[in-house]
């Protein structure tokens, strides 16, 4: 059997398949992804709803159909959490990181505060999560915002930045996390942290809390998504996809300067309900070779090769991540269809291993080898990454390493696929970069803005 990853974008669907290959239907209809106890009926489209790029929900709720179950997402991200914790033998898991701390209790506050470790949840193996907020009106927000955590919110104690005090404050939060600890008499065993800085790692060791390397635990619980995580990565894809295509078709002429494109493209995602937008890379003409990784103030010229990253995160907190390359104004001659060809061809060969059952190794093998591979360490040219609620999540897939030290590709991981032309010299050159979900039949892409005409034949 052979399944299409792609519907747009992708080389032609029509073309005949080889002897003895053939297109299956999965016979099951039926199946239940609900806590609730909802069998949701697939006969008509014949196959599981999440996994098709075109079967789209809205980003708002209906009485008249099912859509993103919320309740159902924050109850299985928890799940997935308490069984990491459960196959580290972990009595609590303290998170400072801001995805992390969304990830298990629902809450946000605001890029701002993402990684600045003001606020922290503890959350004890067998227990619910206790959030602690930054006091004020941010911790009043939280207790209107999150009915489901219930009495569960309590003052988050800063100490980072308290000229002074800084030991006396951060032995003060760590005192508050103990209590907690104490409260479901785990304050013996393994305690899990995603991330610590010097001084609270100090409090820690003054109060002879056992703690480890509590990273693996989320990393692993995030990186397979869920049924509604991968609806929401499915409407962040689907913004991106609209704003590529305004990209191309009306933004995107000569006399425009990268720095207008990156505008944009912010104003119009943020219109349709994404959270927040990154850097969005616009590299024109020169600026491709080398690549340069953030939009200048360059006007953009007649014959151009233009590479565009999308880099923001959708509705619910969930990235897209893709990149397309477009010729200003004019066709690309042979030598530009050449270089976007082959970022192409070995970005798919990439993704057609992201099957279950592959490891990283299958991934990495089909990219091909970068100038850069030469100094050992991860290139950002030729490889994938996981990405959920962030941006690099759980996973990234790479020659450096992936090759001797392989890692298993499971169902419902969800990657965007990246390569680049990276021949020095060149006047310009082109990127290329999917978002695909690993599906039980194989790799569906779920970015669907099509790709240059003249490249693809």
């Amino acid at each position: 059997m052979r399944v299409l990853p792609r519907q747009g974008g992708r080389k032609k669907a029509d073309a005949p398949l080889p002897a003895g290959e053939s297109f299956t239907i999965k016979p099951t209809h039926i199946y239940k992804e609900d806590a609730m106890g909802y069998d949701l009926d697939t006969y008509f489209i014949e196959k599981a709803h999440h996994t098709s790029p075109r079967r789209l929900y809205s980003q708002t709720g209906a009485d008249w159909q099912y859509r993103v179950d919320f309740d159902r997402l924050r109850s299985d991200r928890l799940a997935r959490t308490r069984e990491q914790m459960d196959a580290m033998d972990l009595g609590a898991l303290v998170l400072y990181a801001g995805a992390n701390i969304r990830y298990v209790t629902g809450s946000y506050q605001g890029n701002w505060k993402y990684n600045i470790n003001i606020r922290y949840v503890v959350l004890t193996n067998g227990g619910e999560p206790i959030l602690f907020e930054t006091a004020g009106s941010d911790m009043h927000c939280a207790r209107i915002d999150l009915p489901w955590m219930e009495d569960r919110v309590r003052p988050a104690i800063t100490w980072q930045w308290a000229e002074g005090a800084v030991p006396h404050m951060a032995g003060r939060m760590v005192d508050s996390v103990v209590e907690v600890l104490k409260e479901a008499g785990v304050e013996k065993e393994k305690i899990g942290i995603d991330n610590l800085d010097m001084p609270s790692l100090q409090a820690y060791q003054e109060r002879k809390i056992n703690i480890v390397n509590g990273w693996p635990a989320l990393s692993k619980a995030r990186t397979i998504k869920t049924l509604d995580e991968i609806e929401l990565l499915k409407q962040a894809s689907s913004i991106g996809d609209a704003a590529m295509w305004k990209i191309k078709y009306e933004w995107l002429k000569p006399g425009v300067r990268e720095r207008e494109i990156e505008a944009k493209v912010h104003e119009f995602m943020l219109e349709r309900g994404a959270e927040i937008i990154y850097d969005i890379i616009v590299a024109s003409g020169g600026n491709t070779s080398p690549y340069r990784r953030w939009a200048t103030d360059k006007m953009i010229r007649q014959g151009d090769l233009v590479i565009v990253d999308i880099n923001a995160v959708g509705p619910s907190g969930y990235f897209v991540d893709f990149v397309r390359c477009f010729k200003c104004a004019s066709k690309m001659n042979q030598q530009e269809i050449d270089l976007y060809r082959e970022v192409y061809d070995s970005m798919y060969a990439g993704i057609e291993q992201l099957r279950p059952g592959n490891t990283t190794a299958d991934v990495a093998a089909a990219f091909p080898k970068y100038d850069d591979d030469k100094y050992g360490t991860v290139t950002l040219q030729q490889f994938a990454h996981s990405i959920g609620i962030t941006l690099y999540e759980g996973m990234w897939i790479s020659r450096a390493y992936s090759l001797d030290h392989p890692a298993e590709i499971k169902e419902n991981m969800y990657f965007a696929a990246e390569t680049f032309a990276g021949h020095p010299g060149l006047p310009q050159t082109t990127r290329l970069e999917e978002n695909v979900l690993v599906s039980a039949d194989g790799p569906v892409v779920f970015t669907m803005m099509e790709h240059m005409e003249e490249a693809m034949g």
